[in-house]
């Protein structure tokens, strides 16, 4: 079955489905219940359920995730919902100490089957404690995996391989992309987990882009190619761990490399892409890689402040001008 479906929706789905084949399968956080979660995600999977098996929380982030990584070694397989990632800081130490570091501790005697769901990333005028991206703090946290959606069918497959596995997985969901449509065909085979994908294809200039700035480093490259440009788009869709043959292949095809992320440049997922790609095909790239990040500060409330700290489609496509003189357009 193929159809138009938002983001939420595939996600709600994919929880609907692995909670109904398996017993072990849990939701917690705050307002999962009767509300159906920040985004709809959880939304009538209370009444299917119970309360048993999807539990409203108080506010406490440390505690319920705390209480889920306890679950994941007892044998259960928990979901918990972050209301919103820039409280996940709050739970950092049931995340980054204790999920990430028990299978290593244990001698693999405790896997985590834990699966973390973030909304998170600009979205309309939240403010600098709203608008957080965290990747740069999670990617450094040995154990954990990180997948980032940017489409329905990918939130679909993505969050029920996550419920499946047995490693800790984030799951980054950009909150705007929940109401945003696109085909989930539930009958298509599931592509490895964190297998990055060519979004198009492309000869003189390779954008290595994930979550909801894929989706307008894609957009820049269509309007791009009116002017002669042809430009590959890939979207990561994993940050932990990085597809790097996918982007290796790629920059040894265009020769020119620019990584388009949302999060602040310093220290960040552009940092490690451009040195990986660096030290495995520098002899590839006829020109320096470049980056384009959000700004190294708080997102501003202003709408119009807050548009100028990330990067836009127009932002994307002055970037791959620079980088392109009209002799390397082949």
């Amino acid at each position: 079955m193929s159809e138009e479906t938002p983001v939420w929706k595939a996600l709600n789905l994919a929880m609907d489905a692995e909670m109904s084949s398996d017993d072990s399968v849990f939701t917690l956080g705050e307002d999962v219940g009767l509300y159906g979660g920040s985004y709809r995600v959880t939304q009538d999977l209370y009444a299917r359920y119970g309360e048993w098996r999807v539990r409203d929380t108080p506010i406490s982030e440390g505690s319920f995730t705390g209480l889920a990584v306890g679950a994941a070694m007892a044998g259960l397989r928990p979901v918990v919902e972050i209301m919103t990632v820039n409280f996940a800081l709050l739970a950092l130490d049931a995340i980054i100490n204790m999920a990430a570091k028990i299978p290593f501790m244990s001698g693999g005697q405790f896997p985590m089957p834990l699966v973390v769901r973030m909304p998170g990333g600009v979205a309309k005028q939240l403010a600098a404690q709203h608008s957080q991206r965290l990747e740069h703090t999670l990617m450094n946290a040995a154990g954990l995996r990180i997948a980032v959606p940017a489409t329905p069918q990918d939130a679909w497959w993505q969050l029920r391989q996550a419920i499946r596995s047995n490693e800790p997985i984030v799951l980054l969901e950009h909150e705007l992309l929940y109401f945003s449509k696109g085909r989930l065909d539930t009958d298509l085979p599931p592509p490895p987990m964190h297998r990055a994908t060519v979004r198009r294809p492309g000869k003189d200039l390779t954008i290595i882009s994930y979550s909801h700035m894929a989706n307008l480093a894609l957009k820049a490259a269509q309007r791009l190619s009116s002017e002669g440009m042809d430009i590959e788009v890939i979207d990561l869709r994993s940050l932990r761990p990085i597809d790097w043959d996918c982007c290796v292949n790629s920059v040894r095809k265009t020769h020119h490399l620019l990584v388009v992320e949302e999060d602040c440049g310093f220290a960040g997922a552009g940092a490690e892409i451009v040195a990986t790609l660096a030290e495995r095909c520098f002899p590839d790239l006829d020109a320096p890689a470049r980056r384009l990040a959000g700004l190294d500060m708080p997102t501003p409330y202003n709408g119009t402040l807050e548009t100028a700290s990330i990067p836009t489609t127009a932002a994307i496509m002055d970037t791959v001008r620079q980088m392109l003189v009209p002799g390397e357009i082949s």
